[in-house]
């Protein structure tokens, strides 16, 4: 087991003024100490801690004060320091409680003084005018309300002017939040002011209510009784608002029916009021003046929908349901809550009101349990499970358990869970095993698929009122169904958690049933032999997912079917070794046996030493046909349940003649398996080394003489190092030149964990580290790695380099690192894709050698002296300043050859391997901490130029409505002149006449020397360019797409990375940044320009990639013109959408082309907990897909469509855009019928991706389809609105006469 770090407590020191320090000086007495001298002594101290210790002396000092303190001149200046102290400290500081806890313990004698102190100081605190400064006076008030018996009389003595100042700070807040409307910063933090406002008047009259209903306002002239008035008035408004946060608005909620219960009279008639309300039958005639002069807004027929929520939310959470104190009318109340609250599931659809109404509902069960106990006959007649009442909530269960929001999901358990308790309580003299309801329940449920969530944790409910023994006498084939349904990983954690409950309840039942262990055979044939039987013959995601889920479980709450299970096993193993699709009988014991371990249930030595498992037998699981048993023998031998569990010499030995089986493996999974159990492995003979280190400088030399039978640790560390030595060596063998990419990936990934888990602090006894194996000879082998076609072999080899590159280049000479940068600077601009990836981390590897400059970049570029004398630049940041410099000459070079010839570029130099190499050298430097401020600045600004420049050379080409085409390579003239409009569409800024006329191209690109004469020269035959060294090469159109295409990807990537990294000097003070804010908007109107403008795939996703590193960036940052960018973007582009303007230059075919994208980026950025403008895109959209008159062009509608589906496929708007989903399939299926193919087209691909939305990604194609359905009810609720709000009546019938499909 791991320890977790205790985390450290940071408690800021407080500091007292001039003023306060001559105060105390006066009475400090050098010869002794007293209050005054204690607490300048505290003052003095820098340290939080220090003073939280020095504090807790005050209660004890003040006790041992011989004289009367309350006539001391010094105890009433010491208290006027502690109160203006106290209200000084920050909310969150430690320091804060302890001195409210120090004030509490003060003798009697000194309260009336300490009173006195702290009411002045909260007067002063209550004249506070900015709106700014309420949250600290705001939060003051509260910590005086809890556990502070001294805080809590001071309000009460001032109790008025408290409810005068939040009745202020309410308006004042809700004003100013009005006046920054825009300023979504501003108004996040006021509306956390305001509800902290709202928090603490609540926290007022629930602890103080004895002010409020004495006699203070028996006139309701009274101050009190006017500012309660005002405080009800600002919580119905909050409440109403739904410009507001939900949160407000609950908490406002909850705040008028408290407010309603202090100020209402009768009491006895309150609960018929709140009834009133939410039904909306309030009759102004019949309710107080004050009431409909503050709550008049609430005294509707038709109250939003929301607002009725969140009153039922108040009432059940603030009224007394315990005892019966409400009666008649209380029951009422409890009964149309619930109503109220099933009526609002079928309208309230958005996430998070879905979530809010299923805690509610949750909340009443609640209540009504409470009620129950002490509630009338009539209130148990109308819970009992056979009421309507009852029936209409297990209806919202039934509807809302496979929910797609989790929160949802656990809620609907709790209700039920609840209504089962309702039930018994209602039934308390019955017996609940042959009740009506739990039966008819029971049928219900077992009459259900197993593929339905909500069965598994309903049953599970079940078990626990009626018990398993009752269930298993329907169907005694339940646990088989059950495990046959663990072969779907989505359903494995409900059917692993039922069967846990119901075999310990029928371990339970058994053991109270029989005497003897008679029983346990019996238990065995129910919940273990099927369980045996499917790990030796299931499928593979079957037995994993068994494994995963119900075997620990199993084992924990029976570990003696263990033995059971070897013996089953044992006997079989032989006859059934299993195949390469099953497990067989030696797979399943090695599964038991590992699972076993790892949960300490066993030891590995103790079973080989009884002979009850051998050696030889894990060596046939370590190189079985079937993968997964492969792996259990590992992780057979390397999890334990201890983490300093001493490996032994059999499973040192036993790892290594797995590894000589296993390094190739060709599944990604199981080597990705194999490195996490290693890992595991290693980390226990690091951990378990250390304990054998200081047990080795424990011992006395007696200890040893005494234990000298036994293994000594010198004699494991010696074990442990050449073992690690020996799999080290095994693993640089397997790197041999030639070798697979398994055998490499497994061989660099062991190694890297290697690095990682033998790195001591200095110092530390370390048992083996990787720096003793490295040589010459191995470095290289490494960085030849970097020569792999697999980028995920390069990032390996660099990872482990970087963790030896002290080792690694001392190991390399000068020449060699000289070759080294001359081959990277040769392959960045390679015409090969994957050698610029090479290229970039070679450059990544070099750049970290101290010598760079000096070595290889001085006949590249020019010293300069100052960089070179400053000694506090980090050589990492020096030799990347200089290699980016170096790459950005010759990139510019290149863009400047390449504006006279494209063609020659992508033959010769495509610029975006030098691209990459740049953005990985940024990537690996932390530009938030630079010494070199200037000349980056000036390297930026540079960076940010030349990806302009070099987007200008190949946007043609991207942007052409046929880019895939753009040279033609058809070898018939006629499909030459057909092709000669695609090349007019694009203005070329080629010097030679390669684009000014179609080409015809033989089909080989050759001529045969015995016809040259009757045709044209060759260069008008073929694109035909020469390259750097003269050979001559041929051009094709791919050539020419991958290079422009490749480059903007470049561009857009490095883009991105200057925006991601740089946010906090974009957003603070542009001057002292290396991008300004200027610069910032305009790579935003880049990305801007590139996605809307682009047709290639390739070229506007990876421009969607920088530009959502963009937006992500403008989303944090604090600066409001770049934060309000987005919307901006937003509005402008859904304006063209709309506009249907001739001039438009928005790609209306290829599926809007990057239009979804551009729009993706901007709403995904948004929080999640804020999305008005996903709000407002989805209105504009749908409003724009499914409009209600003829439109005069449906460019639109197909924009629209093509949008939503991009919307609606989108995984980061999660839940926040399931509401809109009735909305995008009325759309779709009035698409249909648009005499328009793009418009059926569009509307077809809508259709789909809601299906997906709806019922899930069907994972293969034998799947049972029925698996990823919504239940007819769940689906129905859902896709209400398009059946009933929707003002086309026709469509229902459409859809079931099948016309529409």
């Amino acid at each position: 087991m791991v320890l977790k770090k205790k985390k450290e407590v940071q408690v800021d020191a407080f500091f007292l003024d001039h003023q306060q320090l001559e105060k105390l000086q006066r009475f400090s007495k050098a010869e002794e100490q007293n209050l005054a001298s204690l607490l300048l002594h505290c003052a003095q101290l820098s340290s939080g801690i220090q003073q939280i210790q020095c504090i807790k002396q005050i209660t004890p000092l003040v006790k041992m004060m011989n004289q009367n303190p309350a006539s001391d001149p010094m105890a009433k200046a010491c208290l006027d320091v502690l109160g203006e102290t106290y209200f000084s400290l920050g909310v969150k500081n430690p320091l804060k409680k302890v001195l409210a806890s120090s004030l509490n313990g003060l003798p009697e004698q000194l309260m009336t003084l300490a009173l006195q102190s702290f009411v002045c100081c909260l007067r002063e605190e209550l004249k506070t005018t900015d709106v700014y400064l309420y949250r600290k006076v705001l939060d003051n008030l509260a910590s005086c309300m809890v556990d502070f018996s001294l805080g809590r009389a001071s309000i009460k003595n001032l109790f008025e002017e408290v409810l005068q100042f939040l009745q202020k700070s309410l308006i004042d807040i809700q004003e100013e939040n009005r006046q920054n409307h825009g300023n979504h910063i501003v108004q996040t933090q006021l509306m956390h002011d305001l509800l902290i406002a709202i928090k603490v008047s609540m926290m007022l009259v629930q602890k103080l209510q004895e002010n409020i209903q004495g006699g203070l306002w028996e006139h309701h002239e009274s101050s009190v009784w006017q500012s309660m008035c005002s405080l009800l008035k600002s919580s119905t408004n909050f409440l109403m608002d739904a410009t507001l946060l939900q949160t407000v608005q609950t908490t406002s909620g909850l705040a008028v029916i408290l407010f309603i219960k202090a100020m209402y009279e009768p009491v006895e008639e309150l609960p018929s009021l709140v009834s009133d309300l939410l039904l909306g039958s309030v009759k102004p005639a019949g309710v107080p003046v004050w009431f409909v002069s503050t709550c008049g807004t609430l005294c509707t027929e038709q109250l939003p929908d929301s607002v009725r929520l969140f009153l039922c939310h108040g009432a059940l959470a603030m009224l007394e349901w315990k005892n019966g104190s409400m009666g008649e009318n209380g029951e009422k109340l409890l009964l149309d809550i619930v109503s109220v609250l099933l009526s609002l599931s079928s309208e309230l659809k958005e996430s998070s009101m879905a979530t809010s109404l299923s805690r509610i509902l949750a909340i009443w069960t609640n209540s009504a349990l409470a009620a129950l106990i002490s509630g009338s006959p009539n209130l148990k007649i109308k819970l009992n499970g056979n009421s309507d009442v009852i029936g209409n909530v297990l209806e919202y269960v039934y509807t809302h358990w496979e929910h797609p929001l989790d929160a949802v999901r656990h809620q609907t358990k709790l209700i039920f869970k609840n209504l089962l308790q309702i039930h018994r309580t209602t039934i308390a003299d019955s017996n609940e095993k042959s009740d009506p309801f739990f039966e008819r329940l029971i049928k219900r449920l077992l009459s259900l698929e197993w593929h339905v969530k909500g069965k598994y944790a309903s049953l599970g409910c079940l078990v626990e009122c009626v018990g398993t023994e009752n269930i298993l006498q329907l169907d005694r084939t339940i646990p088989v169904q059950i495990l046959d349904v663990i072969s779907d990983q989505s359903l494995a954690p409900y059917a692993s958690d039922l069967l846990e409950t119901m075999f310990t309840n029928h371990k339970t039942h058994f053991t109270l049933s029989f005497q003897e262990s008679t029983w346990i055979d019996q238990w065995h044939d129910i919940w273990v032999s099927p369980l045996l039987v499917i790990l030796c013959e299931g499928n593979h995601d079957q037995t994993t997912y068994i494994i995963d889920y119900y075997l620990p479980k199993l084992l924990k709450r029976s570990p003696d079917s263990l033995s059971y299970m070897i013996r089953i096993l044992q006997a079989s193993a032989d006859a059934n070794l299993g195949s390469r699709s099953t497990r067989g009988a030696l797979g399943a014991l090695m599964a038991c046996l590992r699972t076993a371990r790892a949960h300490g249930h066993l030891e590995l030595l103790s079973i080989i030493s009884s002979g009850l498992v051998s050696t030889e037998r894990i060596k046939q699981g370590l190189v079985h046909q079937h993968n997964q048993v492969c792996i259990d023998a590992l992780g057979l031998l390397c999890e334990t349940h201890r983490s300093t569990e001493i490996v032994s010499m059999e499973e040192m030995q036993l790892i290594q003649f797995f590894m000589m089986y296993n390094l190739n493996s060709q599944s990604p999974a199981v080597r990705q398996q194999i490195c996490s159990l290693l890992r595991k492995l290693f980390c226990r003979i690091q951990e378990s080394s250390q304990v054998l280190f200081k047990l080795e400088q424990s011992k006395s030399k007696q200890e040893l003489l005494e234990n000298s039978t036994k293994r000594q640790p010198l004699g494991i560390l010696q074990q442990y190092k050449d073992f690690m030595s020996s799999v080290c060596d095994k693993l640089f063998e397997a790197l041999f030149p030639g070798s697979s990419h398994p055998t490499r990936f497994s061989a660099l990934s062991i190694l890297g964990l290697i690095a990682e888990i033998f790195s001591a602090p200095k110092g530390q006894a370390q048992v083996f580290q990787l720096e003793q194996v490295i040589d010459s000879v191995r470095v290289q082998t490494l960085i030849q790695c970097f020569a792999s076609t697999f980028e995920e072999v390069k990032v390996l080899a660099f990872g482990l380099l970087m963790k030896l590159r002290d080792s690694a280049f001392n190991l390399q000479d000068s020449a060699n690192l000289d070759l080294l940068f001359q081959a990277a600077m040769d392959l960045s601009t390679s015409t090969k894709p994957y050698d610029c990836v090479t290229a970039s981390y070679l450059f990544n590897f070099l750049i970290h050698h101290k010598g760079l400059q000096h070595i290889c970049l001085g006949k590249w570029v020019e010293h300069n002296p100052q960089v070179d004398e400053n000694t506090s630049v980090g050589t990492v940041e020096k030799n990347t300043l200089a290699v980016i410099k170096l790459l950005l000459v010759n990139v510019e070079e290149e863009i400047f050859q390449a504006k006279n010839s494209l063609l020659r570029a992508a033959a010769s130099f495509p610029m975006y391997g030098r691209v990459h190499c740049i953005t990985g050298a940024l990537q690996q430097l932390s530009l938030n901490n630079l010494t070199l401020v200037a000349e980056w600045k000036e390297t930026v600004a540079r960076l940010i130029l030349m990806s302009y420049k070099l987007s200008a050379v190949v946007s043609p080409v991207v942007q052409s409505s046929s880019p895939e085409g753009l040279i033609p390579m058809d070898s018939d003239s006629e499909s030459a002149d057909r092709l000669q409009m695609i090349l007019h569409e694009i203005q070329p800024q080629d010097t030679n006449d390669y684009f000014l006329q179609a080409k015809i191209l033989k089909e080989h690109c050759k001529v045969e020397s015995g016809k040259q004469a009757d045709h044209r020269p060759m260069e008008n035959i073929c694109a035909e360019m020469r390259g750097k060294e003269m050979q001559t090469c041929d051009v094709t159109a791919q050539m020419v797409l991958v290079c422009c295409w490749r480059s903007m990807k470049e561009v857009s990537l490095l883009l991105g990375t200057l925006c991601k990294l740089l946010p906090s000097q974009a957003a603070s003070e542009p001057s002292d940044g290396l991008i300004t804010v200027e610069q910032v908007k305009n790579i935003g109107e880049y990305f801007k320009h590139h996605l809307l403008q682009s047709r290639h795939r390739g070229a506007f996703e990876l421009a969607y990639a920088g530009f959502v590193q963009l937006t992500e960036m403008l989303s944090r940052c604090n600066s409001e013109s770049l934060h309000k960018m987005p919307e901006e973007w937003l509005s402008s582009v859904l304006e063209e959408i709309k506009s249907c303007d001739p001039s438009s230059t928005l790609c209306a075919t290829r599926r809007s082309a990057g239009i979804p994208f551009y729009i993706q980026a901007l709403l995904a950025s948004e929080p999640k907990k804020k999305t008005d403008l996903l709000k407002m895109t989805m209105k504009e959209l749908i409003s724009l897909a499914a409009p209600l008159n003829e439109p005069s062009s449906v460019i639109p509608q197909v924009h629209a469509l093509n949008i939503l589906r991009a919307l609606f496929r989108d995984t980061r708007l999660g839940e926040n855009i399931m509401p809109y989903v009735a909305d995008g399939m009325q759309a779709a299926i009035l698409g249909f019928m648009s005499p328009v193919w793009a418009v059926r087209n569009s509307s077809t691909l809508l259709f789909s991706a809601l299906i997906t939305r709806i019922f899930g990604v069907k994972r293969g194609k034998d799947e049972n389809s029925k698996k990823n359905r919504w239940l007819l009810a769940a689906l129905a609720s859902s896709l209400e609105l398009i059946f009933v709000k929707t003002e086309q009546t026709w469509l229902l019938q459409q859809l079931l006469i099948g016309h529409v499909f």
